[in-house]
């Protein structure tokens, strides 16, 4: 028998209203999660595995409830475990910041049920209602935000909405022939500074992202700030938010992040090579508590550019 993981904490789906056709539950959800099959979703249910939201079972024949919430447990093949840290770097009882390393999700997802930094978070300090207050994407390390009380979880959200949060990167990228012409000839005064606005929308697979012709709906600020032999650290303040902005904008200036698996060449999916992370780190986070009135200024290491 193929090993899993559980998740350690249910997933669940709201029942929609407009769905007439599905008498019972399990008729709903072997046609809303086709991918999983329905010999998983059977099991599952005989396995006590599925629930409303009280704790009662769900059976093969529970009658559908338009608008209820159906719990279930996300499982995985036995997951790989990330071999980093991630440490907490400031606490108190609205909200926590932590680091996130390389090849760790924030939450559940794809082939990670429980090797996730919420789920480490919440297993490290207690706290069963941890939450993110924003993304970052799993091969990206650096600091995040994290709620801790369901109550308050909107403000900190709306931080975000607002642009009252600043949130600076750092990368590490192959340089230009160019810029490295200009370097040895010494024509090359540093910080060189680039604004990068376009349109980007999402390509194919869906996952990743390009740049599109339209009206610009992303906005980065990248500057050059240091040299070694091939490379370049770039400090990278994205204005806007889109999914993999960042590795998408350094691409179009003809410096694709190291390391970086989807740009310009998506790879074929396969285990992680943690000696090679994308060197791309969200370094640091400022902001005003809108609860507390606190300034918060919080780094973490930087990307070292002698190492490459």
């Amino acid at each position: 028998m193929t090993q899993t993981a559980r998740a350690a904490q249910p997933s669940f789906v709201v029942l929609p209203l407009e769905v007439v056709d599905k008498p019972t539950v399990f008729s709903f959800l072997i046609e809303h999660y086709a991918h999983i099959g329905e010999a998983v979703w059977r099991q599952r249910i005989l396995d006590g595995k599925v629930h409303w939201q009280d704790g009662s079972l769900i059976g093969l024949d529970t009658a559908y409830r338009p608008t209820a919430r159906a719990y279930y447990y996300r499982e995985v093949p036995v997951e790989a475990q990330v071999p980093f840290a991630s440490p907490i770097l400031f606490q108190d009882d609205n909200l926590i910041l932590a680091y996130k390393p390389h090849f760790l999700p924030v939450t559940p997802s794809g082939d990670y049920v429980n090797e996730c930094l919420v789920h480490r978070l919440r297993l490290s300090t207690g706290i069963d209602t941890i939450a993110p207050a924003h993304r970052l994407d799993r091969e990206t390390a650096g600091v995040i935000l994290m709620t801790t009380r369901p109550e308050t979880r909107h403000i900190y959200h709306q931080l975000f909405i607002d642009d009252a949060i600043r949130k600076d990167y750092q990368a590490i990228a192959k340089l230009t022939p160019e810029i490295m012409l200009q370097y040895a000839r010494g024509e090359l005064t540093l910080p060189l500074h680039w604004t990068v606005k376009n349109r980007m929308q999402r390509s194919e697979p869906s996952f990743t992202m390009k740049i599109v012709e339209g009206e610009a709906n992303t906005h980065s600020e990248i500057r050059l700030v240091a040299i070694h032999g091939e490379f370049g650290l770039f400090e990278l303040s994205p204005i806007t938010g889109k999914t993999h902005q960042l590795r998408v904008h350094m691409q179009s200036l003809g410096m694709p992040l190291l390391n970086d698996r989807f740009y310009p060449t998506l790879y074929p999916k396969g285990p992680d090579d943690f000696t090679k992370p994308l060197q791309l780190l969200a370094q640091r986070l400022r902001f005003v508590d809108p609860i507390t009135g606190n300034k918060h200024d919080v780094q973490c290491e930087h990307l070292c550019l002698k190492n490459h």
